[in-house]
């Protein structure tokens, strides 16, 4: 299934299926799940990145035990607008993702999620290994929360 337009992405699930956030860094991959009526994202899970078929099998599983219907990616885009090359590794995950399993995929703006994530963390006082281990995961909810409640701005 193509890239699909945040619209199309949640025009094309059925009733009972979740969304699944991802915001993709260089060593972890942040995991969000929103519930079945797709209001309510949660921070689910990091994954250590190693290789991509590893990474992906390791996805995959949560897409299949979750009944996840459609993914968002973060997408860096540089705060002038650009797409630089953390732009085109997510799209280059995106693609060979969906070489291996048709789902559909959107991707979300996601500048300064992990500033605001990490801001939040900073005035709740976490340590900064609390930090470290829940930042990745509490920007992917961020991601798909943006996505989710700026679904009435959709045309």
């Amino acid at each position: 299934m193509p890239i699909l337009a945040p619209a199309e992405l949640l025009a094309s699930l059925s009733r009972d299926q979740r969304l699944l956030g991802l915001d993709l860094g260089s060593k972890t991959i942040g995991l969000a799940l929103s519930d079945v009526s797709r209001t309510i994202a949660t921070p689910f899970d990091t994954i250590r990145r190693t290789k991509f078929t590893q990474d992906a099998e390791l996805l995959l599983a949560v897409v299949d035990k979750q009944g996840v219907g459609g993914l968002v990616l973060g997408l860096p885009v540089e705060m002038d607008g650009f797409e630089g090359p953390r732009c085109q590794s997510v799209r280059s995950f995106a693609a060979n993702l969906a070489r291996l399993r048709d789902m559909p995929i959107a991707y979300w703006d996601e500048r300064l999620s992990t500033s605001a994530v990490t801001r939040t963390l900073l005035e709740a006082d976490s340590s900064r290994k609390r930090r470290a281990e829940v930042v990745d995961k509490m920007a992917a909810a961020y991601i798909l929360q943006g996505l989710l409640d700026n679904r009435s701005g959709f045309a």
